[in-house]
């Protein structure tokens, strides 16, 4: 961040410090003041714009803190289906990584941030799509207890603006938290494989999305 300080106040500032400087006889204009504040605050908008990433319209912050552990932002993209925008998905991880495999495998904290920006979206349609997508990634040999639990958590209706968090811990499981409420969590790291690998594995729901959240495109 570079901020531009009037030449006035470097020349106060080299002798004592500002609050000081204020009060001598050869005062700042009032005028000079304002642009500085102005400086200040344009310089730490930019600061803060430079910790977050905007795809597809939607800001996410450029790292997630998930109980005292920092992730960081890998890539984001958006889901299209037959022309329709329907949400906009990143992936958060303790370390940048382009390698679905190490991320699907990887026995560590993980998040993917959901941001659903399209109406098309309901509650009936998701539950739907995730129970194709395991279907899909595990052949048709997911468990279907641990998926009703899943789908269980969207029990609310989905809408437009609605930010689902998916988060994993080690020696926990999968948790999920929709618009800042726990709904609950389901426990292993085969079903987290499972969960991640609809959209980073084999055969994702979308391969553009897949290779936005991996940071290749």
């Amino acid at each position: 961040m570079v901020i531009f300080i009037p030449l006035n106040i470097v020349k106060c500032r080299t002798r004592a410090s500002l609050a000081r400087c204020l009060h001598k006889k050869r005062k700042i204009k009032i005028g000079n003041m304002k642009n500085l504040l102005v400086l200040l605050f344009v310089g730490m908008s930019a600061g803060l714009f430079a910790q977050s990433r905007t795809v597809a319209g939607e800001t996410f912050p450029a790292k997630l803190d998930v109980k005292g552990t920092n992730l960081v932002f890998n890539g984001a993209g958006l889901r299209e289906k037959y022309t329709l925008d329907l949400y906009v998905a990143a992936l958060y991880l303790p370390k940048q990584t382009t390698d679905a495999n190490k991320v699907i495998s990887g026995n560590e904290i993980q998040a993917i941030n959901i941001k659903i920006v399209s109406n098309k979206v309901t509650r009936e349609k998701f539950n739907e799509t995730v129970k194709e997508g395991f279907e899909k990634v595990t052949e048709g040999k997911a468990s279907s207890s641990e998926i009703s639990k899943f789908q269980g958590f969207f029990s609310a209706p989905i809408k437009k603006g609605d930010d689902i968090q998916i988060i994993y811990k080690p020696g926990k499981g999968t948790a999920v938290i929709i618009n800042g409420s726990y709904k609950g969590l389901v426990e292993g790291l085969e079903f987290k494989k499972a969960l991640f690998s609809i959209w980073l594995g084999s055969k994702p729901a979308d391969s553009g999305l897949k290779n936005e959240m991996l940071g290749k495109a």
